[in-house]
């Protein structure tokens, strides 16, 4: 796994060993950006899952302005920062060690809103897309804002969150992506 474009691009990114988390593929994660537009003009990403932090490097290669990244697993967060340094993006990479539903709460207390909102919980838990659903209706998504889910290719999510909507999910693989905009 590597950033795939951007400032960074072709840095290496550690991720931890086992089955506790589940990084985003390299093709996954170059389709995705691809479809988001390749590169941004400053923003923020928020990561719910962050495992790696994979996708909120991505984000920050690619020009966003700052990233967020809940994630939950100790092991995890420590691999994390190490990739955030690896990235020299220590300073622009806000790592919160806690579960993801806390989140919507957490941001709304910092006066952060999310641009990019990345949700990629466990495959068999669809209720965490329903976090979408929080930063929708607590005013935590900027007008511009796009949600991105990836999922099994076997879950359906809703169609909307607020007034984010979807075309459906793009399958690669087992994995799926559903994009939602306003």
């Amino acid at each position: 796994m590597r950033v795939i474009a951007g400032t960074r691009r072709g840095i290496p990114l550690k991720t931890i060993n086992g089955t506790a988390t589940r990084p985003t593929s390299d093709k996954v994660k170059e389709a995705l950006f691809s479809k988001l537009g390749g590169f941004f003009d400053g923003g923020t990403a928020v990561e719910l899952f962050g495992g790696s932090g994979s996708l909120s490097l991505e984000a920050l290669s690619r020009g966003a302005e700052e990233a967020w990244a809940f994630e939950k697993n100790p092991k995890a967060c420590a691999v994390m920062e190490e990739n955030a340094a690896k990235c020299h993006f220590t300073e622009e990479l806000h790592i919160v060690r806690g579960d993801a539903r806390s989140a919507a709460g957490r941001l709304k207390k910092e006066g952060v809103k999310a641009d990019l909102l990345f949700l990629d919980p466990p495959y068999a838990k669809q209720e965490f897309y329903d976090i979408a659903q929080q930063f929708a209706e607590n005013g935590l998504l900027s007008d511009q804002a796009v949600i991105v889910c990836e999922h099994d290719k076997q879950l359906e999510l809703p169609r909307a969150f607020g007034e984010f909507t979807t075309d459906g999910p793009t399958v690669y693989g087992g994995s799926a992506l559903s994009i939602y905009r306003k």
